[in-house]
């Protein structure tokens, strides 16, 4: 296995079709299967990354910014962006497109996390990720502090224990 990927070794595109049968009443994707198309777009990014099973750990926050109407293109973009022990941090960023009016809209963005699994389902080490671009190293630096953000919020870390992120949750 690589020791070593860097972000587009991770980058993953998916489209779908939305169907009647994935739409609510007024005619606009599900929230619900909009997030089950993100996990699977997002886990494909994770185990290009490690070449292993991996079982997602947390989502972040998921905000629609714009519906994604029936008949509309769904197109899901994800890649690695930060690499830990046996975890990886996947950005993805959803577009909904309107085909016959040529029009192309950002839905979502999104973090989750996936951790690599080995073959008796216990958490195994992950590839380094090197980033490449400005870009890249932009969501790498960001990632680490998006983490202890959701550890502290899980209950798994002390926030006098963040770092950089401890003035947020402790007066001096």
């Amino acid at each position: 296995m690589a020791t070593q990927k860097n972000p587009k070794d991770s980058f993953n595109i998916m489209s779908e079709l939305v169907l009647p049968n994935d739409t609510n009443t007024l005619g606009n994707l599900m929230g619900g299967k909009l997030m089950h198309w993100m996990d699977i777009a997002a886990a494909i990014s994770a185990m290009k990354h490690c070449n292993c099973p991996v079982v997602t750990a947390s989502v972040d926050n998921v905000s629609f910014a714009n519906p994604i109407k029936l008949g509309n293109l769904l197109t899901l973009e994800s890649k690695v962006t930060r690499a830990f022990n046996t975890s990886m941090e996947v950005y993805i960023k959803v577009w909904g497109e309107d085909l016959s009016a040529q029009y192309k809209y950002v839905s979502n963005e999104a973090y989750l996390t996936f951790v690599a699994l080995d073959p008796n389902g216990k958490p195994r080490k992950v590839p380094e990720l090197i980033p490449v671009t400005e870009e890249d190293q932009k969501m790498y630096e960001g990632a680490l502090r998006r983490r202890q953000v959701r550890l502290i919020l899980g209950g798994k870390m002390k926030p006098e224990d963040a770092g950089e992120l401890k003035a947020l949750f402790i007066k001096d």
